[in-house]
């Protein structure tokens, strides 16, 4: 019996270990440019305008080289533990970082068991957008570590900050990082946060800070009346465990009356105590199911269901629609007046002609007995 030479199965073998590395870029290529969710296996991609590269390793420290042209980096399930200075810029040298991404808008940082941010740990990246440091356990970020990302706007600590329990843990954690940055987006999702950041550690000019799936069962008036003084702070409090009684809830309710708006997603807002309205939509409330003695106005209806300012703005925009649509309407009448009327002028003639026609042939057929020489 023959034997196949070794060079047959080479290729095919090789193809076969290729195919899942195709398939991995090409899943991971799409998320890398829209911004989206980083690869579920460790390893680390780079994208640029022209290329992406994926590839599958445990990385123990940021990867020491870089093209200059990268735009989107992501690490995922990689050991890195502690980010010094300039990680993604090859280090600290002669005051500036070594080798400079100035390219480099998305940065994602995912279940890397990043524990501590040195001082200008993220150097060497000026045009850094996004940072995405979810799912790790912070435990020191350094009052410097974000220096030098003057465009940074979102920034993602979902379920990183494992100690932050309390405002006291979370300002000694983040001890002034993030005060001088120009943050629109602070997301800290699900990190069992049983009270509001302190607005002293939050950015000036920030737009929405999202505290989904925490702990807060209820907002002290003076918590809030520190988000008030950042500017016009959208609030994201949906699956969080609200206490629904007159002390706990009347300081959120009279800061959203006195807001530009409500708080993101407030469809998902429910009461988780007392027992008797565990489950209910807090908007959906009553006002004397919150048994407010001092008969205090928090905005809620009397009689239940939604308050009535949403119901008559709707009313009042369903009004001038179609009023516009009137308007319209007759507009368009007013411009083609000579055509309709030009119009109705021969469909008058028409019908008068079709009953001329009838009548001549009633008056010329009324004697049946009368028959022309042509029927004989």
């Amino acid at each position: 019996m023959a034997q196949r030479p070794a060079g047959d199965g080479a290729a095919p073998l090789s193809a076969r270990r290729l195919l899942p590395c195709a398939i991995l870029a090409g899943m991971l290529l799409l998320p890398l440019l829209q911004a989206g969710r980083s690869c579920s296996t460790p390893c680390f991609c780079f994208a640029t305008p022209d290329t992406l590269q994926c590839r599958l390793v445990r990385l123990l420290e940021p990867p020491p080289e870089l093209p200059a042209a990268v735009h989107n980096l992501s690490i995922t399930g990689g050991n890195l533990t502690v980010l010094r200075t300039a990680a993604f810029s090859g280090g600290w040298a002669d005051g500036e970082a070594a080798r400079p991404l100035a390219n480099l808008t998305l940065l994602l940082l995912t279940h890397d068991h990043i524990e501590a941010l040195e001082e200008a740990a993220f150097a060497g990246l000026p045009a850094l957008a996004t940072l995405d440091l979810s799912h790790n356990r912070l435990r020191s970020v350094a009052p410097g570590a974000f220096a030098g990302c003057a465009q940074l706007r979102t920034l993602r600590l979902n379920q990183a900050l494992p100690a932050a329990r309390d405002a006291r843990a979370l300002e000694e954690l983040l001890d002034g990082a993030l005060v001088n940055l120009s943050l629109t987006r602070l997301e800290l999702a699900g990190n069992r946060l049983r009270e509001l950041p302190p607005w002293t550690t939050l950015p000036s000019g920030l737009l929405h800070l999202d505290v989904r799936n925490n702990s807060l069962q209820a907002l002290p008036p003076e918590q809030l009346d520190g988000l008030a003084a950042l500017g016009p702070l959208r609030l994201h409090l949906g699956s969080n465990p609200l206490r629904c009684d007159c002390a706990s809830l009347r300081p959120l309710l009279v800061w959203l009356r006195n807001a530009t708006g409500r708080p993101a997603g407030d469809k998902s807002l429910h009461c988780a105590s007392p027992r008797h309205l565990r489950g209910w939509p807090v908007f959906r409330l009553r006002a004397s199911q919150l048994g407010c003695r001092d008969g205090a106005d928090l905005g809620l209806p009397e009689d239940g269901g939604q308050p009535s300012e949403p119901e008559t703005a709707s009313y009042v925009f369903f009004g001038i629609v179609l009023a516009l649509i009137g308007v319209v309407f007759l507009m368009v009448l007013y411009l083609n007046r000579k055509g309709i009327k030009r119009w109705l002028s021969n469909l008058r003639e028409a019908c008068r002609d079709q009953m001329e026609g009838y009548h001549y042939r009633y008056e010329q057929d009324s004697d049946p007995r009368r028959a022309s020489p042509g029927d004989l």
